[in-house]
């Protein structure tokens, strides 16, 4: 399964895009602005681990960012259950070198589109640090709309910080 948006190709993550995922993962201003979950320093190891879990995913929901047949970023879709069961909260990364190029807001449109049509999803959220406002404008130039803020509601380096709340639905219109 391959999407291809334009500016990047979505793909699902492979054996052999481990030194590429360590090389554009493995970075502080990456890391800064994503859960604690995504390792940092980001080792040979993560990125192995990282691409063996993918590779068993049924449906597919995370996939790697090709740019000029390199893996230089991930987005994906992280699947809710019981009441939420139709809906999903969409998170995404990439590689500095490729920063400001709109690929970010491409494969944000591109799997948002996959999760409507082909998973029947309702809904797609993210919920950015407040102080990510590239993050913000990626989602907002994708047609989510920001829905609020959720004060002191993560931590990240023992900072205790505000999310912001966007969402978009299988009724809004994909620019």
């Amino acid at each position: 399964m391959r999407f291809d948006c334009g500016r990047c190709v979505l793909r699902p993550w492979a054996t052999g895009d481990e030194p590429s995922l360590v090389r554009h993962a493995n970075n502080y201003k990456i890391w800064r602005n994503l859960r604690d979950s995504f390792p940092h320093p980001y080792t040979l190891a993560d990125a192995e681990q990282w691409i063996s879990f993918t590779q068993q995913q049924s449906p597919q929901t995370f996939f790697s960012i090709e740019v000029g047949g390199e893996a230089v970023g991930g987005v994906g879709l992280e699947m809710k259950s019981d009441i939420e069961r139709f809906s999903a909260e969409i998170g995404y990364w990439l590689g500095e070198a490729v920063w400001g190029k709109g690929i970010a807001t491409a494969a944000v449109k591109a799997l948002s589109t996959y999760g409507f049509e082909e998973l029947g999803l309702t809904r797609i959220f993210a919920v950015p640090f407040i102080s990510s406002t590239a993050s913000m404008r990626v989602l907002e130039k994708s047609g989510y709309v920001r829905e609020g803020v959720l004060r002191r509601s993560a931590t990240k380096e023992g900072i205790v910080l505000d999310q912001v709340l966007y969402a978009i639905t299988d009724r809004d219109t994909l620019p």
